[in-house]
């Protein structure tokens, strides 16, 4: 079985009891929404990353001011020609404050609509699970950095 490790790093943005989220766009055409952020590159320290990503997909400026933990997953998933992939996504989370930018939307990336939700509209949207665990470790900032999965 192919393995794939993925390394992401994503921010927790609440301003006035709103989360800043981007939309994602699926290879299939579906959209959920989920934290600003993504993969590293090469070389890159995650603090770069999220900074990088969040800018990306929203067009504002961050300062990350607390690492809140890492969340890991894994899962399997078919490839081409009958065989399957074994993914393990390791998801670096931290709570940053927007410093500068206005919102927009990307183009031409793997999310189509950045916005501000109310947090207690956030269980209502379609949404992937880095959402739900990145505001659990906003929440109850575990010591360890790591919240266990329900």
């Amino acid at each position: 079985m192919h393995k794939e490790l993925r390394v992401a790093a994503y921010a927790v943005c609440v301003r006035d009891g709103r989360l800043l989220m981007a939309r994602w766009v699926a290879a299939d055409g579906a959209r959920r929404w989920t934290l600003p952020g993504g993969g590293m590159e090469h070389g890159e320290d995650p603090y770069d990353t999220v900074v990088r990503e969040v800018e990306e997909e929203t067009g504002y400026t961050i300062e990350p001011v607390a690492l809140l933990g890492v969340d890991s997953v894994r899962r399997t998933y078919p490839r081409r020609l009958g065989t399957h992939a074994d993914f393990h996504g390791l998801r670096i989370l931290y709570e940053a404050r927007v410093t500068g930018g206005e919102l927009r939307d990307e183009t031409g990336g793997s999310t189509d609509r950045a916005a501000w939700h109310p947090l207690e509209a956030v269980p209502a949207l379609p949404r992937v699970g880095v959402v739900d665990a990145g505001l659990r470790l906003w929440r109850e900032r575990p010591a360890a950095g790591r919240v266990d999965r329900p």
